[in-house]
């Protein structure tokens, strides 16, 4: 279901379906998406349209890996670029995210491993303060490689260790079995912010509540998030209650 408002349609349904079919091997249906829209790869680009152009980028990935044809990653690589330009420009983080990521299973998918690197350390550095989970984990195994690759060049750096883990709990397209335990437990203050998360109060409540810092609360939402492989205070909540982390909580 969507319910529309008067603000501009950016996500559009049709893009999203493209986006499933993509990732469950119906390359030709999210094809025949693009064509339908008029998307190419050498489009005039707009922010109304970046979340098309960037579902085409994907499309033109999944071309590769099913056709082998190199144009298809080409011209991927070229969208990519230009993309992150517009995104950067207008100052948005989030499909700057994106599109680094994008960029680095591209540059991995056309054998230059270094430049893969770079980019995707790059987006890690600006999805961590965010407590990014889900946009790495969905990409299944070429990013778990990636990511291993940047876990062996720098060992300590824990948001890329729980991205792993989030990688290896929570499967892209499975949910977490109830009750299975976490490869990163929760500390015994994660699970006194996780309690509250459940609460109707908002975030600067919380913090009172716990006597600590509006920025120590979100560092520990952040985690919180990280371990339980979710990206919202809704999504956590829910899997606290199947992992029944809620009660463990209220029992302290």
């Amino acid at each position: 279901m969507y319910t529309g408002d008067f603000s501009p349609n950016v996500r559009p349904i049709p893009a999203l379906r493209a986006r499933v079919l993509t990732a469950r091997g119906r390359v030709g249906e999210a094809v025949a998406w693009a064509r339908e829209q008029g998307l190419s790869a050498t489009d005039d680009l707009s922010y109304l349209r970046e979340f098309e152009h960037i579902t085409l980028a994907r499309v033109l990935v999944a071309l590769h890996r099913e056709q082998g044809a190199e144009t298809h990653l080409h011209d991927a690589a070229r969208l990519l670029q230009r993309l992150l330009q517009a995104a950067e420009a207008g100052e948005r983080t989030g499909s700057v995210i994106e599109i680094l990521a994008l960029q680095a299973l591209t540059l991995h998918a056309r054998g230059d491993v270094p430049g893969a690197l770079a980019a995707l350390e790059r987006a890690l550095t600006l999805a961590e303060p965010e407590g990014y989970v889900r946009i790495f984990t969905a990409e299944g195994p070429p990013m778990a490689s990636l990511l291993r690759r940047v876990a062996r060049q720098r060992p300590g750096w824990d948001y890329v260790r729980r991205l792993l883990h989030a990688g290896r709990t929570t499967p892209a397209g499975q949910t977490t079995p109830a009750g299975q335990r976490l490869v990163e437990p929760l500390s015994e203050r994660e699970l006194d912010v996780l309690r509250l998360l459940g609460s109707d109060l908002g975030g600067p409540e919380i913090a009172r509540e716990l006597s600590v810092s509006l920025n120590t609360l979100r560092t520990h939402t952040r985690n919180i998030y990280a371990k339980l492989g979710v990206n919202s205070r809704r999504a956590a909540v829910r899997q606290a209650a199947e992992r029944n982390l809620l009660s463990r909580a209220r029992d302290r």
